[in-house]
């Protein structure tokens, strides 16, 4: 009889066992941030209206068209005046840049944050078990993550993973690498560094949809390190809940307006297309398709679908088509699942386009508009500047939905939504300047310095020595 109930409570035992280890092992494939570390250039590489100034005149190639475009482009812009520049521009180098500007500009990146990052968190480079490194616009063999490897002194058996020509939304391209990394291997520590290399690709030419890049990208990074030891779960600042990743590569249209080429006389730049908004919104609408039910309550999936059911009722006899060309309002309140909002400092319009689809208010648009305005288009680092914003503003607080949006090209649309494990209030790089932000007023004095160009003749222009 013992036997008997033995064999009948056994079954019972190992499907209690198996669902023991698949919680178990579910625990461990969670993804925590224990830190991050912002880039911040020393202030001599800092870019002022002069200094733009006097950069664009270097460029003799360029007419009056050209110094008008410049200035409507930097003015309605956003960005300010303490951005940063690579070095090679302050010695007047940039239309004739070496490997070596290249691999010295990303190395004062990684010596500079991935040490502070490392020893603020006391974790040796040796614990190190992944490294992921983005950086788009710069190959060198070694790699980077080599370089970083070797400076660091990492283990010999370390996982290490190097990403180029992924354009902006990298950053969330590497954390999809560590996601998954992190379901295989159980207790380890990865390290996730992601910048952009400005120095070899200034555009010295003069065609209009090559030389913006010009206008709106910075130098910037971040350093990011990451865990899925669950015993370190009180130290984390943030908790991964789920990502997305849209691409739309095999559309001709999305994947040719956002491309690096030559122009018509063999000069390499990068193409940012007319076409770029249309493709950004259709990946964003994509994209929010996937991550919408995985991020909001039910109650307002349900109220959503109902409205939308309604709302096609009452058009059923309507002949007339709806197009995607420009921003379209998602319809769905995603403060009801969604606390804050970190948006990649694409531009102006990328930041206003998102802000209006989600229906988002000046207050949640700050962080991504404070960034754009102080540090630039940073590329795939940007978000990581828009978060350190609202931790050093206090916003961020204990059990807070965080919804990342990114966009690259190819075309991408990347997103995830980070929970906050703890109240978080450190600077990291606004910390000396955080009580200065907002500013009165976001606009830069190009205008006031330059406007005289809007006014210049084309038959004898002349562009002033001084």
């Amino acid at each position: 009889m013992e036997l008997f109930s033995f064999l009948l409570l056994l079954p019972i035992l190992l499907v209690l066992l198996k669902i023991w280890k698949w919680v178990n092992d579910k625990r461990d494939q969670e993804c925590y941030i224990l830190d991050y570390q912002c880039y911040k250039p020393a202030d001599d590489r800092m870019v002022g209206t002069e200094f733009c100034g006097e950069v664009i005149k270097r460029n003799k190639i360029l007419g009056l068209n050209e110094y008008k475009f410049l200035l409507k482009a930097i003015v309605s812009s956003g960005i300010g005046e303490k951005t940063y520049a690579p070095r090679i521009m302050f010695s007047g180098r940039e239309e004739t840049p070496t490997l070596a500007d290249g691999i010295l500009e990303m190395e004062e990146f990684f010596q500079d944050s991935i040490g502070k990052l490392l020893s603020r968190a006391g974790v040796s480079p040796h614990e190190i078990d992944l490294l992921v490194v983005n950086v788009s616009m710069i190959t060198a063999p070694p790699c980077l993550s080599s370089r970083i490897i070797n400076h660091y002194k990492m283990r010999q058996d370390i996982k290490c993973f190097n990403l180029t020509g992924m354009g902006c939304s990298a950053s969330l391209i590497s954390l999809d690498i560590v996601r998954n990394v992190f379901k295989s291997y159980k207790n380890k520590y990865a390290l996730l560094v992601t910048s952009e290399s400005l120095s070899p690709n200034w555009y010295a030419g003069n065609d209009r949809s090559m030389i913006l890049a010009n206008c709106l990208f910075r130098s910037g990074g971040c350093a990011i390190l990451l865990t899925n030891n669950k015993s370190l779960k009180h130290r984390a600042m943030f908790k991964l809940k789920c990502l997305v990743r849209t691409h739309h590569g095999a559309r001709d249209e999305s994947y040719n307006c956002c491309i690096q080429r030559e122009d018509e006389i063999g000069r390499v730049g990068f193409y940012l297309g007319k076409n770029l908004p249309k493709a950004a919104t259709r990946s964003f609408v994509d994209n929010l398709r996937v991550i919408t039910p995985k991020i909001l309550p039910v109650t307002e999936l349900v109220r959503f679908m109902v409205v939308s059911l309604v709302k096609k009722w009452n058009r059923r006899g309507s002949t007339k088509g709806t197009a995607t060309q420009g921003p379209i309002k998602a319809g769905v309140n995603f403060k009801s699942g969604v606390d804050h909002f970190c948006i990649h400092t694409g531009g102006k319009a990328v930041i206003d386009g998102i802000g209006f689809s989600l229906d988002l208010t000046e207050y949640d648009l700050e962080p991504a508009r404070m960034t754009l305005h102080r540090f630039g288009n940073t590329s795939a680092s940007s978000l990581w500047y828009v978060l350190a914003y609202m931790e050093a503003k206090k916003r961020l607080k204990k059990g807070d939905k965080v919804l990342m949006i990114s966009f690259g090209a190819g075309f991408k649309c990347n997103s995830c939504l980070w929970e906050i494990v703890r109240d978080l209030e450190d600077g990291n790089v606004w910390k000396d300047e955080i009580q200065n932000y907002p500013p009165k007023t976001l606009a830069n004095p190009y205008m006031e310095k330059y406007g005289w160009i809007q006014d210049e003749d084309p038959s004898n222009f002349k562009i002033p020595e001084d």
